[in-house]
């Protein structure tokens, strides 16, 4: 985007959830008191926040991209406002919140499979990325022995997903190499 300064192929949505999920694991590492939950998330919640603004600062279509943040955001403060306000338990709160957390991210990681679908349909890799996928595995594993050492399934579980979309799309790389591809080049010219 930064280079182009355009945004024709990227999409905006895996931003915005990105963040709400930054966001939320933020408000359960801070539930929690776990410093590593803490800073990482509010690390990637200030770089996805920096992506949103960039992406907004070269999107042509500026309304539907602040329509559909003010509406997540919305959500969010519906969310932050039950858990903080309705919730008086911090116990019950911080399994809620897991809960909400885990849900999350397993529709995140779940999300690209209709990718994988067309990428077996069209028998091109051209649409995933290889150091995506391979971010997203170690990150994946990386959660996962995490949440297995504090023995918090709220953690380990929802990584799970991550590690075998990994798998799928690394099987999906070798499967379909990128010399393969040249039918996807041939349409492109």
């Amino acid at each position: 985007m930064w280079m182009t300064r355009r945004v024709d192929n990227v999409q905006f949505l895996p931003f915005l959830t990105t963040d709400v999920n930054n966001l939320s694991w933020l408000s359960y590492g801070t539930l929690k008191g776990d410093g590593t939950l803490i800073v990482v998330n509010a690390v990637g919640a200030v770089l996805q926040t920096l992506y949103i603004l960039v992406y907004l600062h070269y999107c042509p279509r500026k309304r539907a991209v602040l329509l559909q943040t003010a509406t997540l955001l919305g959500v969010l403060l519906l969310g932050f406002g039950y858990f903080w306000l309705l919730v008086p338990n911090i116990e019950a709160r911080l399994q809620q919140l897991g809960l909400f957390c885990s849900v999350f991210t397993i529709s995140m990681y779940l999300s690209p499979l209709t990718d994988l679908a067309k990428v077996i349909q069209t028998k091109s890799t051209q649409r995933l990325s290889f150091s995506l996928t391979i971010a997203t595995l170690l990150t994946s594993a990386s959660w996962t022995l995490y949440g297995f050492q504090l023995r918090d399934p709220y953690i380990m579980v929802p990584n799970l997903p991550g590690i075998l979309t990994s798998f799928i799309r690394l099987w999906l790389f070798w499967k379909y190499p990128q010399e393969q591809d040249r039918n996807f080049q041939l349409l492109q010219t």
